[in-house]
């Protein structure tokens, strides 16, 4: 109810006259004691002389207040207007022990109304219990001390109330005191260090206070008001709180918890800006305040209730929207409602039911499900590092399977190898065989000569003269004797030769051997009887032969013995008859050896020409064997650098998605923050508008109060007027 303050003639009139005596009486006090405001930091008002009134004058003031508010709720013209606020809080301040402890609800309810702008300051600190705080010598050790936040807290600083002219300018005063406070605190609480959230809160403190007090209110809001558990990097009250809100809204606005669910609205996508900045970021800057008021008078509890009020406000234009809807919704449309009827909210959030045991309960049942989780998420984690050791495992034993399958391929390729060597041992064998038999042949063929020989010696030497070998000359004698010599000759040289493919064939035997990793029981046992029965043949072979000597030297003696007997009985005819019938025994003998010889040779040969074939086949196979080995390796190795190479691009790719969403997700922070911002100054500057054409109103409708406080503050001084603590007893608006 407005009411003029001066009569159409210009006098002044009765309330006029009363509110010129109020503030005489405050400057006389005021004078009286200069220190009375900053005193109320450091020490108790209560029965000091300094006071600024007695404790008679606060209690009649209080029942002036009181009686105006039972009036205008009874429907009385009497209201209390801002002269009383200002005169009640002035003795509250002053005697603010004693007063909290004789009426608490009295003192709520008051704060629920507003504190003035220029007593808030020094009312947060008496509520929050700063005012005697000893962190204040502790501030300056900080502000010296360096933090591990500082790039962090100087890159948001400028995205803290940044159209506030306060905080506008870059490295400002607002800036760096702002800076100094979170430096400090990170510094005090090294758990919590620095929270983005928290700026906000600071700012709205540094707008009040000097920096050591917003300092020392940041502290004790934290430790007492569970700003500390919000803001620690787990962030487990901020869920805790959230979880309180939904059972909140589950209960008092089922249906609209049902289109949430629906919409897949989750509480954090809304609430979480409440709880971290106390709606700083939400209400314009008046309201806000005032929000600081109730949240130091109220607690956390404050925060519930507005935030219950603003979804029933709201609850029919929420049940419309999508999710994209809502979003704008609360980023829009709730600064506007708090900016058009502020009251009307905080009256709704009063009259909602908050019930302090339920709080409790749920919070019982929120650590329980967390506990749950929480063991959930051991679960999950011992279960990955097992799938991880079971995945560490598969890739040893596919490692192995690997070996083992290599080691099979080189098996069967060495078996392809053994089997390709017994086919070659059987083929050298049935070779040996044949060798055998024709050896056999032979020798028996040599006992026939033998036999056949020694028959023939056994005849008497007359006989020999009835052969028709009579008529032969030396000459033919001289040849046959060349032709015995030459055959000696070859014979020689097949022996050489033939000793010469044996050690050949004995050292391919011998690399065989060395090449071969397997042996066949069965074909060496046979390849050893066979051996075994070459060597008989040969020992046979050597016995024939040792016999063939014999005889032919007994044939020589006998030779000789009937040589001699003839020179003597007869002419020398019948001695070259008888020469050469024995050149041409011994010609015969030869040439039979030799066509041994030749045979033998003959064999060596084919069987070194196979033992070469061995040799090369094998070791072709072998160099393909390799090739494809050193194919596989090398097409293991390619594929091995593919997969490489592909994983690489596959984590990059993760490592680019995860930048980018944590880009976006910044990105859009900033852009929400900045409506944020641009609402509030918007707010801002449309209440500094309004509150200009009030007072544009008020000075056209009454000038001669402009005027009546002109003239009393030029006979009470400029000088005090100037003070800090004049400012508080006068406003600029009538």
């Amino acid at each position: 109810m407005e009411t003029p303050l001066s009569s159409p003639d210009g006098r002044l009139g009765e309330e006029e006259l009363e509110l010129l005596a109020k503030l005489e009486e405050q400057n006389r006090i005021l004078e009286a004691d200069s220190k009375s405001l900053k005193s109320l930091s450091d020490s108790s008002p209560r029965g000091s002389r300094t006071s600024l009134v007695s404790s008679d004058s606060v209690n009649s003031n209080l029942n002036n207040y009181g009686a105006s508010e039972d009036m205008t709720e009874s429907g009385g013209d009497r209201t209390p207007t801002e002269e009383d606020t200002w005169v009640v809080w002035g003795d509250i301040v002053n005697d603010w022990e004693e007063f909290t402890k004789r009426k608490p609800k009295f003192l709520k309810n008051l704060v629920r109304r507003g504190i003035p702008h220029h007593f808030r300051g020094i009312a947060w600190q008496l509520l929050c219990n700063a005012h005697r705080s000893p962190l204040k010598e502790k501030y300056a050790e900080y502000l010296k001390a360096t933090s591990p936040c500082e790039k962090v807290i100087r890159r948001d600083i400028a995205r803290t109330y940044p159209e506030h002219e306060f905080f506008r300018e870059k490295d400002g005063l607002g800036q760096e005191t702002l800076f100094n406070v979170m430096k400090a605190y990170s510094l005090h609480d090294r758990e919590v260090g620095y929270c983005q959230g928290s700026g906000f809160i600071v700012g709205l403190l540094l707008m009040q206070m000097p920096e050591e007090e917003t300092f020392c209110v940041l502290v004790h809001l934290m430790q007492d008001y569970r700003l500390r558990e919000l803001f620690k990097p787990s962030m487990a009250e901020l869920g805790l709180c959230m979880f309180q809100l939904e059972c909140m809204v589950q209960e008092l606005l089922p249906d609209l918890h049902i289109h949430f669910q629906t919409q897949c609205f989750h509480t954090s996508m809304y609430a979480s800006s409440w709880f971290l900045t106390l709606f700083a970021t939400v209400f314009p800057l008046q309201v806000a305040c005032r929000v600081m008021d109730l949240f130091m008078s109220e607690g956390m509890e404050i925060v519930f209730r507005l935030g219950i009020a603003l979804l029933q406000a709201s609850k029919s234009d929420l049940m419309q929207l999508d999710m994209e809807g809502m979003l704008k919704y609360f980023q829009k449309e709730i600064p506007l409602m708090m900016q058009k009827d502020p009251e009307g909210i905080f009256n709704l959030a009063y009259n909602i039911k908050y019930n302090q045991k339920k709080m409790k309960k749920l919070e019982k049942e929120y650590m329980s499900l967390k506990s749950k989780e929480l063991e959930e998420q051991i679960e999950i984690r011992r279960l990955r590092n097992e799938n991880q050791l079971l995945r560490q495992r598969i890739e040893i034993l596919e490692k192995e399977s690997a070996a083992l399958a290599d080691k099979l391929i080189q098996g069967q390729v060495v078996r392809a190898q053994e089997q390709e060597e017994s086919f070659i041992m059987m083929r050298e064998l049935a070779a040996v065989r044949q060798h055998s038999f024709e050896t056999m042949a032979a020798l028996e063929d040599a006992r026939d000569v033998i036999k056949t020989l020694t028959s023939d010696g056994q005849k008497p030497v007359a006989c020999s003269s009835h052969t028709p070998l009579l008529g032969l000359s030396d000459k033919a004698v001289s040849e046959l004797q060349q032709q015995l010599a030459q055959a000696k000759l070859q014979e020689a040289e097949a022996k050489a030769e033939l000793a010469d493919l044996k050690d050949k064939c004995q050292e391919l035997q011998h690399k065989e051997n060395q090449t071969s990793n397997v042996c066949v029981e069965a074909l060496q046992e046979e390849l050893v009887q066979v051996k075994l029965r070459e060597a008989e043949g040969q020992l046979a072979l050597k016995e024939l032969r040792q016999t063939v000597v014999d005889l032919e030297e007994h044939w020589q003696k006998h030779l000789a013995r009937t040589t001699g007997s003839a020179a003597r009985s007869s002419n020398r005819k019948g001695d070259t008859k008888q020469v050469v019938e024995v050149l041409q025994d011994e010609l015969m003998s030869v040439k039979l050896r030799e066509a041994d010889v030749v045979a033998a040779l003959k064999e060596s040969r084919l069987r070194v020409m196979e033992l070469e074939t061995m040799n090369n086949s094998s070791t072709s196979h072998l160099k393909r064997a390799e090739a494809s080995v050193e194919q596989l390796t090398n097409k293991l190795e390619t594929s091995e650098k593919h997969a490489a190479q592909l994983q690489s691009e596959l984590n990059h790719c993760r490592k680019q998605l995860s930048e980018l969403k944590a880009k976006s997700t910044s990105e859009v922070m900033d852009i929400r923050l900045r409506e944020a911002d641009k609402m509030a100054t918007i707010a801002e500057l449309r209440q500094r508008v309004a509150d200009l054409e009030i007072q544009v109103r008020i000075f056209l409708m009454c000038p001669s109060v402009m005027t009546l406080q002109m003239s009393a503050s030029s006979c009470h001084g400029v000088a005090h007027m100037n003070r800090p603590e004049m400012s508080v007893f006068f406003p600029q608006t009538c």
